[in-house]
């Protein structure tokens, strides 16, 4: 039987452990936090009894049937169509920009066609290619909407000038000339009945795995088996390159009465307030959401991840790359390691990527 240390108990490493062991193989997970899950961990709040996404809402969306197929083996999951509203300037929008939003904006009622033109008229015509998130934003909806909904958020965010992220950052969010306000297009979107980590559970839950929670991965752990590590790829080597850039979060948790926002997500896109965003949890389970007199929220604060922090999400900004390279090509030397997952990867993925990307990986072990 073969075996496999599998570093990381969040999606990545509970879908290839998983594969793994349906295929006579066996797979050691070892997970440094006291739960399994990762960031995607969902606990019921004891106070109110709503199902909490502690570390910030995760929305499963996929367009991929082999992914929406894997998932529902695990979990029932729930239709949930994402929406976010967005204050700014001490008014109230739909996010994405859509055609509710250009006419809320802009004072008028325009039809599809003409709000396309109209939004074509105000966008810069001498970007032709745009090299950075503020090119993206003005050659893509112009100086008032980007100015408004964008610019502020966004250096909030990530903790920098627009113009010093890449236009990939902005091209992942729709421009819509309709009044659709779902916050995501993918055909399949919902999210576990029973939170993600009950899934995950349910994932792990197999005689060839073995999850040993509370504990950091050191590589006498391995032995002599492949190691598939999800965690941060410069920690991997000790940081011998330098430290990778990575923003963590936040979270500022109150209580409330009955229904506060309305609204699973409201954005808060002015530079002058200090959070992102405030979340109400009891909205990401709709079906069990008139049943629960009582709400959770948090506020949401970005910044720098310092060497005590979780990383969330890393910044693939163009004074990385060469750490960035060193780290990846000292990375394909290692022929018993496999390095996944958005930490292990340095890039930002959506989970049914990261699913996507599990399944593959565990089908690439298993010809080896």
């Amino acid at each position: 039987m073969k075996r496999f240390c599998i570093v990381g108990a969040g999606f990545s490493g509970a879908v290839i452990a998983r594969i793994l062991a349906e295929n006579n193989c066996f797979a050691d997970v070892l997970d440094e936090r006291p739960h399994i899950a990762g960031n995607c961990h969902t606990e019921r709040d004891a106070e109110t009894g709503v199902m909490v996404h502690q570390y910030g809402p995760h929305i499963f969306h996929t367009g991929d049937a082999r992914v929406w197929a894997f998932v529902n083996r695990f979990a029932d999951m729930r239709p949930y169509r994402h929406r976010v509203m967005a204050v700014a300037g001490g008014r109230v929008y739909s996010l994405p920009i859509n055609l509710l939003t250009i006419n809320q904006f802009f004072g008028q009622t325009l039809d599809p066609a003409q709000a396309r033109a109209f939004v074509a008229a105000r966008a810069r015509k001498d970007i032709a290619e745009p090299a950075n998130f503020e090119e993206q934003g003005l050659s893509m909806v112009g100086e008032e909407l980007y100015r408004t909904f964008f610019e502020g958020y966004t250096s909030k965010q990530w903790g920098c000038a627009p113009s010093d992220l890449p236009a990939s950052v902005l091209k992942r969010l729709p421009l819509r000339f309709n009044y659709e306000d779902s916050y995501f297009d993918h055909p399949w979107q919902a999210i576990p009945a029973e939170g993600y980590t009950a899934m995950i559970a349910r994932i792990l839950d197999h005689p060839n795995i073995r999850v040993s929670l509370g504990r950091a991965f050191t590589p006498a752990d391995a032995g002599d088996d492949h190691v598939v590590y999800s965690g941060p790829l410069d920690r991997y080597f000790d940081y011998a390159h330098g430290r990778l850039d990575y923003r963590t979060l936040d979270f500022e948790r109150f209580t409330a009465t009955g229904d506060y926002q309305g609204a699973a997500v409201v954005n808060y896109c002015d530079e002058a307030v200090p959070f992102t965003r405030i979340t109400e949890h009891k909205h990401f389970a709709p079906w069990e959401r008139d049943e629960i007199s009582g709400s959770v929220l948090y506020r949401e604060f970005s910044r720098a991840c310092g060497p005590a922090d979780t990383p969330y999400y890393p910044i693939r900004l163009a004074r990385q790359q060469k750490t960035l390279d060193s780290y990846l090509e000292r990375a394909k030397t290692l022929e018993n390691v496999t390095f996944v997952g958005r930490l292990g990867t340095y890039r930002y993925i959506d989970m049914d990527v990261a699913i996507k990307e599990a399944l593959d990986t565990a089908e690439t072990l298993l010809r080896r």
